[in-house]
């Protein structure tokens, strides 16, 4: 697999980064990606942007050459209902796709029942595309198969979040709860995405920690969304071409 997107990237505007937005475009078209998307902190993560940040969003061109930028975020679920925090139209409007996922900054890990009605209540959001690292251990118990089901259902995408399986974040529950939620993937045909997560242009497009899974697992490349931009852009409701 040639990857030809990653959308789940962050810009010294989300308060822990190191990049600023031009740069990491300039890396994204080095890396020859047809879709790259920036996806801000929600603002429950300290540092990040307010809401009207992502409501400006629109004074930024969205094609760099062969390259259709997306400008979105990556809200926080904040209970164990699955809210997050944006909720209002004006300022979800703007934003051209939506991931969501659970953060130890604005989530309190629960029971079994809890984590799992926090994650289904994100999934069955219409407005949300991608939940970010599931199974990165911010929830330590939780039905994955119930949320494969879900996400199935839905047409929202799980993330194999890389820099969650990163040794030096220290993450012990990421590589076992990811093959599980890859292994229920394969039997129930739902896609996933790759995300990067980068937060510095060096992290553009790296998968290193992501693809043993995919191998350890033998996951089928059809059901692997980076390398098909089109199929992509459908999900989130963005043809070729429109704004």
């Amino acid at each position: 697999m040639i990857p030809l997107l990653d959308v789940h990237t962050h810009t010294i505007v989300s308060g822990h980064a190191f990049s600023t937005l031009n740069e990491m475009i300039v890396e994204a078209q080095k890396h020859q990606l047809i879709v790259f998307g920036v996806t801000e902190h929600g603002p429950d993560i300290p540092g990040t942007c307010p809401p009207i940040y992502f409501r400006n969003q629109h004074v930024v061109p969205r094609q760099y050459g062969d390259m259709r930028l997306l400008l979105g975020a990556e809200l926080n679920i904040i209970d164990y209902e699955g809210n997050v925090d944006i909720t209002d139209d004006e300022t979800l409007d703007s934003m051209d796709h939506i991931i969501a996922g659970l953060h130890k900054l604005c989530y309190t890990d629960g029971t079994r029942e809890q984590n799992t009605s926090a994650l289904l209540g994100a999934i069955e959001n219409p407005r949300i595309h991608i939940i970010s690292h599931p199974c990165d251990g911010t929830a330590t118990d939780f039905d994955i198969e119930a949320m494969v089901q879900a996400a199935h259902r839905t047409g929202t995408l799980l993330e194999l979040n890389s820099s969650s399986l990163n040794p030096q974040r220290g993450k012990h529950l990421a590589h076992p709860l990811f093959v599980q939620m890859l292994e229920l993937c394969k039997k129930y045909d739902s896609p996933i995405i790759l995300g990067s997560d980068a937060h510095h242009t060096s992290g553009i497009c790296d998968y290193r920690y992501a693809l043993p899974l995919l191998q350890e697992t033998a996951f089928p490349e059809e059901l692997i969304i980076n390398d098909k931009p089109q199929a992509f852009l459908q999900i989130i409701g963005k043809q070729e071409g429109t704004q």
